[in-house]
Parts: C-alpha cells; structure tokens; sequence
C-alpha cells in the first residue's frame, strides 16, 4: 500500500516535536501544539497537571467504546553535545534517517497518531465510538506524576477505556515485526542480612553476615518461580547489587545488603512471590529485613479486536506478517492495564532509543501514521 501524502505531514510534526527540548520531566510545549491540533477537530483538550507534570487528556465523542492512543512527550537527557554528530534537538535528515532526541522515543509517534487522526476524522467525522489521547511528561522519569495519576484520575471519574495504543518502539529490524501485546511484571527487593561486627583475627565474638548469605543468595536465585506460559517466558530473579563490608581488611562486616528484580509472568503473583521469597528466608534461618517496591503487574492482550485490528493495517501498509511479544522492560501500559481495556504497544524501530544520534527512517513515519489510521478504521467503521 502507498501511503497518501496527507501522511508525510507527519514527518513535519516529528521535526517541530524534537526540536522542543521536553528533557524528562518538561514537555516544553509539545503538548499545547497536539492539543491545539485536536482541538481544532474537535476534541475536548484538558491538562491534569500533577505537580511539575503537564499531562494532556483529549477526548472526541460523547459515546460508545474509547480508543486511546497514548504516549510520552519527555526525552531522556541527551548527554554530553559533542557526542552527537549533530545538535540533538536540532532535527537533522542524513541518508534518509531524521535525527533527533526523541526522534524515535517517541516522538515521530505522536507525530503519527495526530496525523492519523486528522486523516481518519477527515473521511470518518461521524464515525463510531469515540477517541482519546492521553500523553504525558513523566514516562522516562519516575513516572509517579504522568499516566499512572491520570489514570487514577479517569477512575476516579469512573471512565473507561476500551482499546489503547501506546507508541512505545516496538519495532525491530522492520516497521510493524514487534508488536507488544504484554508486558511481564516488575518487582524489586532491598534484602539486609544481619550478623555482628568485629575483628577478623577473633571470628567467635562476630557473626559474619557474609558466610550466611552466600548459600541464602544462591538458593533465591537457584528458585523455580512458574514455568511460564504461551505468551510469557517464565519469571527470572536477577540480582542487581551486593555490598558489604567497611573497606578495612581487618573487620568483619555487621551485615550485608543485596538488590534484586524479579520479570514475572501471569503466572504468578507479586503476593506469590514475596511469600515464596520470605518462605525460603525463613527456613534459612538468618535474621534478615527485606523490603518490596512493585514497579507494575503483568499484563496480556490476547489476539482479538485490537491485536487484530493492527496485525491487518501492518499487512496492509508495509507487507510485514508481525510478532507477537511481551519482551523487554516496562511501559505506561502497566498503568493503563488497570481499566481493563485491550492494549498494544506499536511504534518505529527501537535500535537507537536512549542512544547518541537516536533516529528514525524517515519513510517510517507516514507509514506508521497510516497503520495508525487503519487501526482506528478497522475499530471504529
């Protein structure tokens, strides 16, 4: 399928985004130029910032299933200049890549979803259901202000969504071959074993947390969490960080702290995992404290009106049969997956994302801006 030239107003978008300088958490004026786009076909636009946050909620419709598309507007920090080839929010064209931070994470997909919308709306400004936009300045930070106090927000109001894009890279070698229907969940723990401080030459009036958590650490990381399943392989424990001792070589330490994460499946719970986690600490014996941090809880959209939906505007538009997958870190999603709606992450090719000279394939962008449009005419036509 060609795309039409409607769609290369896209790539124009994309320029204007990257060169506004949305280092997480500032948006710098990406948002009121989407909503004013939106808004002058229609949409409600309302910010709900939340302390230094700007976050954009933009509905058109006043019945019938949502679609969302979702996003961010914030950039990683580019790092030192002089790493770049050229200025990073500068955007540069160089042998048919656009460069830029934010060129591919995630910026020419918000460009995209505008445009795709404006296209849609144009032959469809009666069309079935309704469509929104919710994107944020808090994705690359802690992501405490952006979509998770939007969502909490929108359930407050008791709204709900029915399908969601986020456009999150998902892409790999191909526009289209990654599409992620899941994310596994996250989880971290701050572990502290304890013994007893003092002098290595008199090991009987010390207790050396080191000796104890050798075999304990091995043992967690040795746990069979689930087997995994269809969608999802199975949870792993990785640790992240161990320190002990006080940097004398004579002094055995009084404890020591261990850092680990857990990428879990629906298989299992985070519930199931502290328990199986505290269980083995128990029967070990050694006098511990550990703490939990949930990052977010898996989820899974299964092939259906969504999946399918995107899986067919792929086809169309660039010839590519996609993949399935729940691989990588986290996303928004996991806060979105709260309101129960189907989700979908669908975006360029992710290589150079969070790199110097992050970059997109210029012809890319009208083509994303067309599946885009094809989701919404297959979901809500």
């Amino acid at each position: 399928m060609q795309t039409t030239n409607s769609y290369n107003d896209a790539i124009a978008l994309t320029r204007e985004l990257i060169e506004k300088q949305s280092v997480t958490p500032a948006d710098d004026g990406c948002q009121p130029l989407m909503a004013e786009r939106l808004a002058n076909i229609g949409f409600t636009c309302e910010c709900l910032q939340a302390e230094e946050v700007l976050n954009l909620w933009a509905t058109r419709g006043n019945e019938g299933p949502l679609l969302v598309f979702a996003g961010h507007t914030d950039v990683v920090p580019p790092g030192p200049l002089e790493h770049w080839d050229s200025d990073p929010f500068v955007p540069t064209e160089r042998d048919g890549f656009l460069f830029g931070r934010g060129a591919a994470d995630m910026k020419s997909s918000l460009a995209a979803m505008v445009v795709a919308t404006e296209s849609f709306i144009g032959k469809h400004p009666n069309h079935k259901g309704r469509i929104g936009f919710l994107i944020t300045a808090d994705e690359e930070g802690p992501a405490v202000h952006g979509t998770r106090y939007v969502v909490d927000t929108l359930m407050a109001r008791e709204e709900t969504i029915d399908w969601c894009v986020v456009g999150e890279p998902s892409s790999t070698s191909q526009l289209g071959d990654i599409i992620k229907n899941g994310r596994r969940g996250s989880i971290n723990a701050t572990l502290t074993i304890k013994g007893k401080q003092g002098h290595v030459a008199y090991p009987h009036l010390a207790d050396n947390p080191m000796h104890k958590a050798f075999d304990v650490l091995n043992q967690l990381s040795a746990l069979q969490w689930d087997q995994g399943n269809a969608f999802f392989d199975p949870t792993q424990l990785q640790f992240s960080n161990i320190q002990s001792g006080t940097g004398a070589t004579n002094v055995i330490p009084g404890e020591l702290n261990a850092v680990f994460n857990l990428r879990f499946s629906t298989e299992i719970t985070a519930d199931g995992i502290k328990k199986k986690c505290e269980d083995l600490l128990d029967k070990s014996g050694v006098d511990y404290d550990i703490s939990w941090q949930l990052s977010g809880n898996p989820f899974l959209t299964e092939p259906g009106d969504l999946v399918d939906a995107a899986t067919q505007s792929i086809l169309e538009v660039t010839g590519v049969d996609t993949t399935l997958s729940t691989g990588g870190g986290t996303s928004d999603g996991r806060f979105i997956a709260k309101m129960g709606g189907q989700i979908i992450e669908l975006g360029v090719i992710n290589a150079s994302i969070h790199q110097r000279n992050e970059h997109v394939l210029i012809s890319d962008i009208p083509k994303l801006a067309a599946i885009y449009e094809g989701i919404l005419t297959r979901v809500l036509t």
